[in-house]
């Protein structure tokens, strides 16, 4: 896949050229609920509350990629799909 593609903008509202990205999970917060909540259930003796997955089901993640449109900087995600590997290559 190169790293530019043809796709339509709803911001430009035509087709330009958009420069594509692999999605990448950003930092945790750690005072989100969740993380709050879970440390105060690890917190002290005890076992952990929810139970480890030991086998997988999935072989794969998905994968999501970043569309910015090189004439408004708008992005766009797109669907996830399952790749066992991905590569976007500099153009």
């Amino acid at each position: 896949m190169s790293s530019t593609v043809n796709k339509y903008c709803p911001k430009c509202r035509k087709y330009t050229e958009h420069a594509v990205s692999v999605y990448k999970k950003g930092k945790d917060r750690s005072m989100a609920q969740g993380a709050r909540r879970m440390a105060r259930k690890t917190k002290g003796y005890g076992s952990f509350p929810k139970p480890i997955q030991k086998r997988f089901a999935k072989t794969t993640k998905k994968t999501v990629l970043k569309y910015k449109c090189k004439e408004c900087g708008y992005t766009i995600q797109g669907k996830g799909l399952r790749l066992k590997k991905v590569e976007v290559q500099k153009a």
